[in-house]
């Protein structure tokens, strides 16, 4: 594992993410090179084979990724995630087996919790774990993994004798099927997988946490950690966008006067900028709580990725308007973090749910 500057290495791949978009993939020798950087699982403590970045540099890693290719951020999202739950409710046992590989990129995870009928409402899920004689049967179907098409083990949300479980399930194991999604409204490169369990049979040592924590505890602190990530992801899709907006109000003319001359063109680039910072302050006051371990870090989180995730579909469909028939061009950086911004709304946790629970927080907030 080397030290590579987050922002170089994104820059670096800067100008093949179209193509990994257009083709449905990022490359396997990319994904290596994310994890010999040590890009993964980054927040992990050294001595549990990760990078010890803290909150704060791992969010500037995710906005630098999010800026270029938001399927590269899931990458570090989704690992991250895992590397988490591991970390936090694994025993020693588990953590040494799978931290330091996590960290390395030698085993790609998958976190696998929906479903056909479970989505926001993940206490609805049906796919069964059924404990017997050291063992553990998985059988069930998983919707919409993240680089599922590629992943080595996938952390699975089930239920054992009527209580919510997490089980790690290694891909090769028997009765394991991948069903590869493509052409998915955003995220193309990301590989999601469809992934169904046929009574596939793991040691009872695979179990992570014990029966009755695998939602409320497990899966909730993989999804804290993923909340965080694809907010900062947001803050680099946002800032890009803009970025590229301006440049070309600045560059472009039409009838004589440049794109920036105009106070309707103008106060789109204002609005968008306005929205950013917003975003990337509530990215950095959330990473401040998470690193201080603040009582309000996973309502701080929470806020961050509602914020963020409205900001780069706003951002994203302003910089559209100022682009023009460019932005809707096949290979246009606008066009695609319009796609994939919309899906930001979406994963880790609905507007509507966040919504929800932020009105929660607002009801304990008073003076």
């Amino acid at each position: 594992m080397t030290t590579v500057d987050s922002a170089a290495f994104a820059d670096s791949v800067r100008p093949d993410a179209a193509d990994w978009d257009a083709r449905g993939a990022v490359p396997a020798e990319v994904v290596k090179a994310v994890a010999h950087a040590g890009f993964l699982a980054a927040d992990l403590p050294v001595s549990a084979g990760g990078a010890g970045r803290t909150q704060a540099e791992l969010g500037e890693l995710c906005a630098d990724f999010g800026g270029v290719c938001s399927s590269l951020r899931a990458l570090v999202t989704v690992q991250g995630m895992v590397a988490a739950a591991v970390l936090r409710w694994g025993t020693t046992g588990q953590r040494a087996h799978w931290l330091p590989a996590l960290a390395r990129g030698d085993v790609l995870a998958g976190f696998a919790a929906t479903e056909p009928g479970a989505g926001s409402d993940l206490s609805a899920v049906t796919t069964s774990a059924v404990r017997e004689a050291g063992r553990v049967r998985v059988r069930g179907r998983k919707l919409w993994v993240t680089f599922g098409q590629v992943a080595d083990v996938f952390l699975v949300l089930a239920v054992c004798d009527g209580r919510p479980v997490t089980v790690l399930v290694e891909a090769g194991r028997p009765g394991t099927a991948v069903e590869p999604v493509r052409g998915q409204l955003g995220m193309r490169a990301a590989q999601l997988a469809h992934v169904r369990f046929d009574d596939v049979d793991v040691p009872a040592g695979n179990l992570l946490a014990p029966p009755g924590f695998g939602l409320s505890h497990v899966v909730a602190t993989a999804l804290d950690h993923g909340r965080f990530t694809v907010a900062w992801g947001c803050v680099g899709l946002a800032e890009a966008c803009l970025r590229t907006a301006a440049g070309h109000a600045a560059d472009r003319v039409q009838g004589g006067v440049r794109l920036a001359g105009h106070q309707a063109v103008r106060a789109l680039l204002g609005r968008s900028l306005a929205d950013v910072s917003a975003a990337r302050e509530l990215c950095a006051r959330a990473a401040t709580l998470r690193e201080t371990g603040a009582p309000e870090a996973v309502a701080g989180t929470v806020l961050a990725k509602y914020v963020a995730a409205g900001a780069a579909a706003a951002v994203a469909d302003r910089a559209g308007q100022v682009l023009g028939a460019a932005g809707c061009a096949e290979d246009s950086l606008v066009g695609r973090f319009f796609r994939d911004a919309k899906v930001m709304r979406i994963i880790e946790g609905a507007d509507e749910v966040a919504e929800q629970q932020l009105g929660g927080y607002a009801l304990r907030w008073r003076p």
